[in-house]
């Protein structure tokens, strides 16, 4: 059997268990299961593949079938201009969060030695992509998670920028040294309620804590900032990742906090996603 009937069967099992990228989903699994780059077996789909690799391929088409995400079937996931290691204990790095690294290089772009704390640092995709851009910035990785923190110590080996940064395990309550730059966070922001109505390829394999905002879905945002006020310096940078519907209370809480809001950013679906903010 060639490449493009493995990929034509993949995708209709896919398909027929109603996962939206079917197609995509089965290019992706047959370049995993071959070890061989999707570029290369879409430029050869009239290759025939050996009875070993169909079982193999079968076997990780059915784990997708299961919801198990693409990202989690391969233990690695390209975000920004890197491949990071994941598994369930972080959450799977989003493309939109690369609007809050483009974000901050813009803002930051003529600074020298700065000194980023990245709260809830969970793969350290973050922090790790904003390292490697700029190598004389020095940077924090908080987390509750030792598991999570444990990714990120491999990510950042991985980006060789292991000598630039610091791993906490800790809760931001209990963090009161150090005054920073800039802190970047993606925190929880999904109401607790609202969880249920999550993907299952999400809410299945990936930690509740990392998704988690309580009821209002603004519990551990408030947490950040009530924080940051403490950890930063002044006329220091925060930079928020918020949910689609948040921007007017978060606004609300810089405020009352002594924050400036400098300017709200929105995904490619129009959201609001990104929140700049300066320390007064």
């Amino acid at each position: 059997m060639n490449y493009r009937n493995l990929i034509k069967i993949g995708t209709s099992i896919l398909r027929d268990n109603a996962i939206s990228s079917a197609n995509l989903d089965a290019e992706l699994l047959l370049s995993i299961s071959l070890k061989r780059s999707r570029e290369k077996i879409l430029l050869n789909l009239e290759q025939k593949s050996k009875f070993s690799e169909f079982k193999n391929y079968l076997k990780l088409i059915n784990k997708r079938k299961n919801r198990v995400p693409v990202s989690l079937i391969s233990k690695k996931r390209f975000f920004w201009k890197g491949e990071f290691f994941v598994n369930n204990n972080v959450l799977t790095p989003r493309f939109e969060t690369e609007i809050l690294i483009e974000e901050v290089l813009k803002k930051c772009a003529r600074h020298e030695n700065i000194n980023i704390l990245d709260i809830g640092a969970g793969s350290g995709c973050i922090i790790i992509s904003l390292l490697k851009e700029k190598s004389s910035w020095r940077g924090t990785a908080l987390d509750v998670s030792s598991l999570a923190l444990n990714v990120a110590r491999i990510n950042a080996k991985m980006q060789q920028i292991d000598n630039r940064i610091k791993f906490i395990n800790s809760d931001i309550d209990k963090l009161n040294s150090n005054k920073y730059d800039l802190i970047i966070s993606n925190p929880p922001y999904i109401k607790k309620f609202d969880l249920k109505y999550l993907e299952k390829d999400v809410i299945s394999f990936e930690p509740i804590t990392a998704l988690n905002g309580g009821l209002d879905g603004l519990s551990e945002i408030k947490k950040v900032i009530n924080n940051s006020t403490k950890l930063i310096k002044e006329n220091g940078i925060l930079i928020l990742e918020i949910g689609y519907n948040q921007s007017g209370k978060v606004k609300e809480i810089l405020k009352k906090n002594n924050f400036f809001v400098k300017k709200i950013f929105k995904d490619l679906a129009k959201n609001d996603r990104c929140i700049v903010s300066i320390k007064k």
